[in-house]
């Protein structure tokens, strides 16, 4: 059987990716993680409780690659698995609950985890971030009943398990599942490896206009690029709204312009979408006039946005930035946008550690 690290080498002779000593180094492990899941299904046979091999817990840096090792990890099991991202699996525990909790239960986490525990072997949760309350309190006793149960869990963020809530309310009550991490997962840091996403991009054009084929096709050829075609729906969950991502993959996020800036958010909206996303691609931004004020002064705010928190930004539009809001309310203060527009297209932008 082909381990991981010889899929990993085989796919660099190929050219697809480029060899990093800290991506070789997470496959090894990920190699014995694999052997000693399936090994524990089989003493299953045997043995009513073989011991739950130790989950591993991979953090760094945006484009370092972890969510792909993890996919390449998931994609060799030959074991239950399911992966998702943390937000949608937190929105699926929570409803879950609040299920259980109709029905009347002592303990709504119980039936809760026994169905996952009963449907999986393994779970791979990308980008664990705590920023809700309400997961902060739930996710010790979710994750430590998980693990009794005897699943394996494995987890991808960009923070070390120390930073994770930090500077939450009341986090204290936070700390020891900080410490449960600590004691029983792997807990291995991908360090040393540059943004991949950025040297997809950095130097090619990111701006196109005008709105034609030919734009389109440069959408999706980047789109290819930075994905692999593979995407999922994502729903966001912000002060109890929700906001649905069409194409999401590891970061990178695609709408075309209606669907993030024809909905009525606010600056707190684009400031947690943008969080969320280290690439964001915009497609058919129109001509913006007095006619569209509010889809203007919305997309106004989310370059703000993207612009403080210096993501990068790929859009085809109808004109060039300078010609893009030429007339109407707002369309003088509309040159700061333009600018950072153009800002966000150069090279120095791009090539951004």
């Amino acid at each position: 059987m082909e381990t991981l690290v010889d899929t990993y080498k085989r796919n660099v002779s190929l050219g697809k990716i480029q060899r990093e000593k800290a991506q070789e180094e997470l496959l090894t492990r990920f190699d014995a993680l694999r052997i000693s899941v399936e090994k524990k299904q089989r003493k299953l046979l045997f043995s009513k409780s073989p011991v739950t091999p130790k989950g591993i817990y991979v953090w760094g840096g945006v484009g370092c690659g972890k969510s792909m090792i993890m996919d390449m990890f998931v994609a060799s099991l030959k074991v239950a698995v399911r992966r998702m991202h943390f937000h949608s699996f937190m929105q699926e525990v929570q409803s879950s609950l609040n299920l259980a909790r109709q029905s009347k239960v002592k303990d709504a986490l119980v039936p809760v985890v026994k169905k996952i525990t009963d449907e999986l072997n393994i779970i791979a949760l990308d980008e664990l971030q705590i920023k809700d309350i309400a997961d902060a309190m739930i996710v010790g006793r979710l994750f430590e009943a998980l693990i009794k149960g005897g699943m394996t869990v494995v987890i991808t963020s960009n923070r070390p398990p120390i930073d994770l809530y930090k500077n939450g309310l009341n986090r204290d009550l936070f700390l020891p599942f900080i410490s449960f991490i600590e004691a029983n997962f792997d807990v291995f840091e991908v360090s040393g490896v540059k943004d991949y996403r950025q040297t997809l991009i950095a130097g090619d054009k990111v701006y196109f206009s005008p709105l034609n084929l030919e734009s389109r096709d440069y959408m999706d050829l980047l789109w290819s690029n930075l994905t692999g075609n593979s995407s999922h729906e994502f729903t966001l969950t912000f002060k109890g709204r929700e906001i649905r991502f069409p194409f999401y993959k590891d970061g990178v996020a695609r709408f075309d312009f209606f669907e993030i800036c024809g909905q009525m958010l606010g600056p707190g909206d684009y400031l947690a979408i943008i969080d969320a996303v280290r690439v964001l691609m915009i497609d058919n931004i129109p001509q913006l006039s007095r006619s569209n004020f509010n889809e203007a002064k919305r997309f106004v705010t989310l370059i703000d946005a993207a612009y403080e928190s210096k993501i990068r930004f790929i859009c085809s539009a109808a004109a060039e930035p300078e010609m893009l809001y030429t007339e109407g309310e707002g369309s003088f203060e509309f040159g700061r946008t333009a600018s950072r527009l153009r800002e966000m297209q150069s090279k120095t932008w791009l090539n951004a550690s």
